[in-house]
């Protein structure tokens, strides 16, 4: 039997340091954030890593299962591999100034709080630093000024980052054209040019455009929500859990919800080239089909909106309901001087760009899983196992229309 008890006296155990006494609302709400959400949390994790460890299976299976001669192919198995090797400088430049922008961030996070505390809503003026005195006025310039470079040099490097990103993109998508190129003027190919453009064109530029963020955003985005996170826990660690309160509930239902449109996305696909089989052929089938699939799109695309937009909903209720928890415990903190009012308004000006960098693996994940199987079907291509034209391809793993495949917006 669950010990719910053994968790409600370790949630009172855990809270009765920071604080003498509690209302029973705080009560209640503490609780959700102390032994709720972390238990919540944990099994979501741990379902994620089942589902992990039985696709890698899947996809081991799948490898091992492939033609023997595939290794024909000019391109090495694995997307990931192959970017290691021909990329490997360039994304060690990446890490390092996505790194390097995280103490910058942190700056950015923590000035704020020194400008109300130290320089707005002190008394003990003139304050000395390295020798030198400074009154209120000049001590909350000074703050400004380095608030102001933090800020500069967090954008610069972030700028930087992204050109380069770029930059390699961009070269990675000329090397594997002119790869494709060479590989079919060496070898000859059933459908000849018909079936090069497609893969030249639309097939390789999501997979070289993939080589610029494929190590940069997963450790750029996952910092910068580690480092906010981070600075939430420093102010009072009861805000910093109370911050992740409704992240299992993100979680476990956004992906799920994605998932599903864009299952209605490939639907909607095939029933459009159904309709243009079906239009061409008019003759033969008569108008009824069509008028049924006209009907049959028009609910497909219905559908759509409204999954996409009962997400998006859904996940700004949630990302507006993270603040109640804020004002509730930060609040009563703040009264019974447990908490500085600076230290409130920073964690909610934090919280402001904390979802950002969630939505952003999310692309992540998505995108990397359209290339992998766009690689190894550039791999099939160039061994000679491409048992289906490359237009074909194309339109089957167009997974959903662009304004399904985006994430809600705050």
């Amino acid at each position: 039997m669950f010990p719910f008890a053994d968790l409600h006296g370790f949630a009172d155990n855990l809270v009765i340091g920071a604080l003498d006494h509690m209302h029973w609302w705080l009560h209640t709400v503490v609780h959700i954030v102390l032994v709720g959400a972390p238990v919540a949390l944990l099994a979501v994790l741990a379902t994620w890593c089942l589902h992990g460890l039985r696709r890698y299976r899947h996809s081991s299976l799948r490898d091992a299962a492939a033609p023997a001669d595939l290794g024909r192919s000019a391109l090495v198995p694995g997307i990931f591999r192959y970017l290691r090797r021909q990329t490997w400088r360039s994304q060690l430049w990446l890490l390092f100034g996505a790194t390097l922008s995280l103490p910058m961030l942190y700056a950015t996070l923590e000035l704020p709080k020194l400008i109300i505390n130290n320089a707005i809503d002190s008394g003990h003026f003139p304050v000395s630093y390295a020798g030198v005195s400074l009154s209120q006025v000049e001590f909350l310039f000074v703050l400004c000024f380095l608030f102001l470079v933090a800020v500069l040099a967090n954008g610069s490097l972030k700028y930087l980052v992204n050109l380069y990103t770029g930059r390699v993109a961009e070269a990675l998508v000329r090397r594997l054209r002119l790869t494709v190129y060479r590989e079919w003027r060496r070898r000859a190919r059933p459908g000849g040019s018909a079936q090069l453009i497609p893969i030249v064109v639309q097939e390789v530029e999501p997979v070289g455009g993939f080589a610029g963020e494929a190590f940069v955003r997963p450790v750029l985005q996952g910092g910068t929500f580690l480092t906010i996170l981070t600075f939430m826990l420093v102010q009072d660690p009861m805000l910093g859990a109370a911050a992740i309160t409704l992240l299992p509930l993100q979680l476990a239902l956004i992906p799920r919800l994605q998932r599903r449109i864009n299952a209605l996305g490939r639907e909607r696909v095939q029933q459009v080239r159904r309709l243009g089989g079906l239009i061409g052929n008019e003759a033969n089938t008569g108008l009824d089909p069509i008028h049924d699939s006209f009907r049959r799109v028009q609910a497909i695309r219905f559908e759509i909106y409204r999954r996409k937009f009962f997400m998006k909903g859904l996940s700004n209720f949630i990302s507006h309901m993270t603040p109640f928890f804020f004002y509730t415990i930060g609040g009563y903190l703040v009264i019974e001087g447990k908490l500085s009012f600076g230290a409130l308004v920073a964690v909610l000006v934090a919280y402001k760009d904390f979802s950002a960098p969630l939505r952003e693996l999310f692309r992540y994940y998505q995108s990397r899983e359209d290339v992998r199987v766009r690689y190894e079907e550039l791999r099939r291509f160039l061994a000679g196992h491409a048992e289906r034209s490359a237009e074909a391809a194309v339109f089957e793993r167009a997974s959903t229309p662009a304004t399904a495949m985006e994430m809600p917006a705050e």
